[in-house]
C-alpha cells in the first residue's frame, strides 16, 4: 500500500510571483495549471491512499473545481473531503476561506467516514477513513504550541479506539521540532516513517518537519522518500507499506 502525503497550499505555488505586487498575493490567482502540475506529479506516485492538506473545494479562484475532486477523478479514486473550519467558525462564512479544507482519495472502496473536531484552534477537522485492511487519520494542526498539544491529547483518544491497523498523516506544524510528537507517538503506539527526520518545509530550502506520516502495530515500512517537487511550500512524503499479522 503506498501512501503519500501532501499539503498542496490550495495548489496556489511558490516563488517571487507569489507576492507580487501584493505580499500573499497569489492566493488570489487561478489555480488551475499549477493544480494540472500536482496531479500529474500525484499520478507518477501511484498512490493506493492520499491525504491531502490545504484544499480548495470550489472558489473563485478554482472557478468552482473542487480540487480533491479533480484529482480523484484523474486518478480513478474514491474521496472523501471537509472543510477544516468548525461548523461555528466564521471562517465558515468568508468567502474563498470557507472553501478551504482537507481530503483524502483512495483506490479502495471507503467503508466509513467520520469527520471529528478538535476543540481547540482555527483549524480543527479530523478526517477520519475505514478501509478494508486500515484506518486513516488526516489532520491539520494549529501553529499554537499550546493549541496543538490539546489536538494531539484528542487525536490520542481517536486513535486508540481503532481496532484495525492505523495511518495518522498531515501537517502538523511542529515548528519547535519533531520532538514535540514524541508523547503523542509513545502514547498512541506509533512510529513515524521519517525516521531520520529529514525536514519537509519549505520546499525550496527544507529546514524543519512539519509533515508525518505515522503508523501503528500491524503495519511495517518497506520505502520511504521525500520526491524533490515544488509545486508547494511543503514536500510531499512518499511510503509503501505491508499489512502484517
Amino acid at each position: 500500500m503506498r501512501v503519500l502525503n501532501y499539503n498542496i497550499r490550495y495548489a496556489t505555488g511558490i516563488g517571487p510571483g507569489f507576492h507580487f505586487p501584493l505580499p500573499l498575493a497569489g492566493y488570489l490567482r487561478s489555480t488551475a495549471k499549477n493544480l494540472d502540475r500536482i496531479t500529474r506529479f500525484i499520478e507518477t506516485v501511484k498512490p493506493d491512499l492520499v491525504g491531502l492538506t490545504e484544499v480548495d473545494m470550489g472558489s473563485f479562484r478554482t472557478s468552482a473545481v473542487n480540487q480533491a475532486e479533480y484529482v480523484a477523478n484523474a486518478l480513478g479514486h474514491f474521496h472523501s473531503f471537509e472543510s477544516k473550519y468548525a461548523d461555528r467558525s466564521l471562517n465558515t462564512r468568508l468567502p474563498v476561506v470557507k472553501k478551504q479544507g482537507n481530503a483524502i482519495l483512495t483506490s479502495q472502496p471507503i467503508v466509513q467516514e467520520h469527520f471529528h473536531y478538535f476543540d481547540a484552534g482555527i483549524k480543527r477537522l479530523i478526517l477520519e477513513i475505514e478501509l478494508d485492511d486500515v484506518v486513516m487519520f488526516l489532520v491539520h494542526l494549529s501553529v499554537k504550541y499550546r493549541h496543538r498539544h490539546y489536538q494531539l491529547r484528542h487525536l490520542h483518544s481517536l486513535v486508540g479506539r481503532s481496532r484495525k491497523p492505523v495511518i495518522v498523516a498531515g501537517d502538523f506544524n511542529t515548528f519547535w521540532g519533531d520532538y514535540e510528537m514524541h508523547l503523542f507517538m509513545e502514547a498512541a503506539g506509533l512510529k513515524n516513517v521519517n525516521v531520520t527526520g529529514e525536514p519537509t518545509y519549505p520546499s525550496w530550502a527544507p529546514s524543519r518537519q512539519l509533515d508525518f506520516i505515522l503508523y501503528g502495530q500491524g503495519l511495517e515500512v518497506s520505502h520511504f522518500e521525500i520526491p524533490d517537487i515544488r509545486l508547494s511550500d511543503h514536500l510531499p512524503l512518499v511510503c509503501d507499506f505491508r499489512v502484517i499479522g
